[in-house]
């Protein structure tokens, strides 16, 4: 599917998830009660900073023992909305396995430009390299994902030119992308640019589908198979631009999963996407 070639008045449609989802918000306060009880039942270290702004901060979920590997989470809400304080529902079948997890937060627009966002989750990932040791982890088992917003945050994250900043080039040793904003040209097209404010540079300099990673990796790209067509074809446009970067990816498009609940299947350790992670992590 050539997304861009969809009429102007079908993008809200396609591009963005509030409109293909009739119960977003009871299923948003969900994943908020859910991730409240994770909280509540496992051992972790809230509102670690990470930068300057009193938005950059982080939790981490501590394995029960010292050592294993890292998986650092990125929430979405579209640049512009929600918190993670809702996705600590993502942690338990990673920390039952013996990872670290850490969840982040960062600065939302319209109070900052997504190249801040940009710049705060690359400076979380910094952070947690250099001080998870600190805490139980293995910054040398560094593993990244993401949901929408977040899956895009993540795939800029593999852009990044890590060795530039004095950190090894293969600091992210694997990244799992789910369901996210792969190409944000059709973001200038949706009511969600009212709050995001990207124009045609910011969108070409941000958009995962012009910048694959700098080095290949074991990479999972996942979308639901019940989400609009041309979110789907989001997904399969970074695939063909990883692929002609030379860089293999396992594309997972699972059936009948909605935006949401392909985020929650993040959290199920039954999940075909959470096996699929372990899997990746040494952990499966």
């Amino acid at each position: 599917m050539d997304y861009m070639s969809l009429a102007r008045d079908e993008f809200e449609a396609h591009f963005n998830p509030r409109a293909s989802i009739h119960d977003v918000d009871a299923r948003v306060a969900a994943q908020i009660a859910r991730s409240a009880d994770v909280r509540a039942r496992y051992r972790h270290t809230a509102g670690l900073s990470y930068g300057v702004s009193p938005n950059e901060v982080l939790d981490i979920f501590h394995a029960s023992r010292p050592g294993g590997p890292v998986l650092l989470f990125i929430h979405g809400g579209y640049w512009r909305a929600l918190h993670k304080d809702g996705y600590s529902f993502v942690a338990p079948p990673f920390v039952d396995a013996g990872a670290n997890v850490v969840v982040i937060h960062y600065d939302l627009a319209p109070a900052v430009t997504l190249d801040t966002i940009v710049a705060e989750t690359i400076r979380s990932i910094g952070w947690t390299f250099r001080n998870i040791a600190k805490f139980g982890g293995n910054p040398r088992r560094l593993y990244i994902a993401g949901n929408s917003a977040g899956g895009h945050l993540a795939a800029m994250a593999l852009a990044h030119d890590w060795q530039g900043e004095g950190l090894p080039a293969d600091i992210i040793k694997g990244a799992t992308l789910v369901t996210g904003v792969m190409d944000l040209a059709p973001v200038l097209e949706i009511s969600v640019n009212d709050d995001v404010r990207l124009d045609a540079e910011a969108a070409r300099r941000n958009s995962p589908v012009l910048h694959p990673p700098r080095r290949a990796l074991p990479l999972i790209v996942a979308v639901g198979g019940g989400e609009p067509e041309g979110w789907i074809a989001l997904s399969r446009a970074y695939v063909r631009a990883c692929e002609g970067a030379g860089i293999d990816c396992d594309y997972m498009e699972i059936p009948g999963l909605n935006h949401i609940e392909v985020a929650d299947a993040v959290g199920d350790p039954e999940s075909q996407l959470a096996r699929a992670m372990l899997r990746q992590m040494g952990l499966g």
